[in-house]
């Protein structure tokens, strides 16, 4: 399983998360500085846990600061808060909670009482639940969409510290976010070229499935009712919503931005 988790960080790192900076309006369209972090963050996830996969996981934090710094100067020059730009700095934000996770849990240490298993998951879900759900809510939702993906992944961030219930609540918030979210992108495919709405009707689509499985996993834990092991979970909701919502979503923008700049 870890392996794969891995591969899906991996992913994240060195696909979406630089195709999606070029998509954001932080003087990011150029992501070469990028991977100067990325990669040897993504080398840290393949070395054994040591001295020198945390070095290399700190490197990857520091890139994440930066994109904090990004957020920072983008919010002094606009000086506004709609639901837009909380999706956007959640955006640009939660990468670091991930790499915060990843530095913690390649140097064996549990982060607020955290075993590792779960660290490992943390860095999985705040690229993903985290970068590319905020993205695309900034991206292609506005109002209540795009203000309940952020506001259900801090509650469900919440959840970590304060019990399976109050992370239930951020499950339930950040799916009604995400459907949401799905519909605006099925809408927006109605307008787009072939190969475009194929993306971007798959990116909302397993929406629908990944996020019944993140509520009955949340369920489950307040409840006595069936979920996925956790094997499965990262092998159906982590797969599908890294690759069928995360990189569909991220390409099918990027082709519309390409589209738009001709």
């Amino acid at each position: 399983m870890i392996h794969l988790v891995h591969a899906v960080v991996s992913l994240g790192m060195l696909i979406v998360v630089p195709l999606g900076l070029t998509l954001l309006p932080t003087r990011t369209t150029s992501t070469r500085w990028w991977f100067a972090f990325a990669v040897p963050g993504v080398v840290a996830l393949w070395l054994p846990r040591g001295s020198v996969s945390v070095v290399l996981a700190s490197i990857y934090l520091a890139g994440t600061v930066v994109l904090i710094a990004l957020a920072a100067r983008h919010f002094w020059q606009h000086r506004r808060l709609s639901a837009q730009q909380v999706a956007l700095y959640t955006a640009l934000a939660t990468p670091s909670i991930a790499a915060l996770a990843l530095v913690a849990e390649r140097s064996s240490y549990e982060l607020f009482g955290f075993n590792l298993t779960v660290l490992s998951l943390t860095v999985a879900h705040f690229h993903f639940a985290g970068f590319a759900a905020a993205l695309m809510a900034y991206l292609a939702a506005d109002g209540l969409a795009a203000l309940s993906v952020p506001l259900g992944t801090g509650i469900v961030l919440l959840g970590f510290f304060l019990g399976d219930a109050v992370e239930l609540a951020g499950a339930v918030v950040l799916t009604t976010g995400m459907w949401l979210v799905g519909w605006n992108l099925w809408r927006r495919s109605r307008r787009a070229d072939r190969s475009t709405a194929i993306l971007l009707v798959v990116s909302g689509s397993v929406l629908v499935i990944t996020m019944l499985l993140a509520v009955s996993w949340a369920l489950g834990h307040v409840a006595d009712t069936p979920y996925l092991p956790l094997e499965w979970m990262v092998a159906t909701h982590g797969v599908a919503n890294a690759v069928g919502f995360g990189l569909c979503g991220v390409l099918a923008m990027r082709r519309e931005r390409v589209r738009d700049a001709r």
